[in-house]
């Protein structure tokens, strides 16, 4: 049996469909940006945008070069249902 993630968001509790981590790094300091695919329990999908530091999510401003961009569209190839849910940005074009 495959264990579900739950998280709270501000509309009450989510389980993680799809998750996409894309490493980062500015100089010395390396983080992670997070795009979630959440599913409230009554079916409505929200997406959460994060980054991370030592694999601990942190609030906050997520901010993504070009290149990162390029590979958020790659990644999201891979994910569907999360490239579904921001219209379509994957396809890897």
């Amino acid at each position: 049996m495959a264990v579900v993630a739950k998280t709270a968001t501000p509309w009450g509790p989510a389980e993680l469909v799809e998750e996409l981590m894309l490493a980062q790094r500015a100089g010395d300091k390396r983080f992670s940006s997070v795009v979630q695919l959440l599913e409230a329990p009554g079916g409505e999908r929200l997406v959460r945008f994060a980054y991370a530091t030592s694999g601990t999510a942190r609030r906050g401003p997520v901010t993504l070069r070009r290149r990162d961009l390029e590979r958020l569209r790659a990644g999201l190839a891979e994910r569907p249902a999360l490239a579904e849910a921001l219209g379509g940005l994957g396809g890897g074009g």
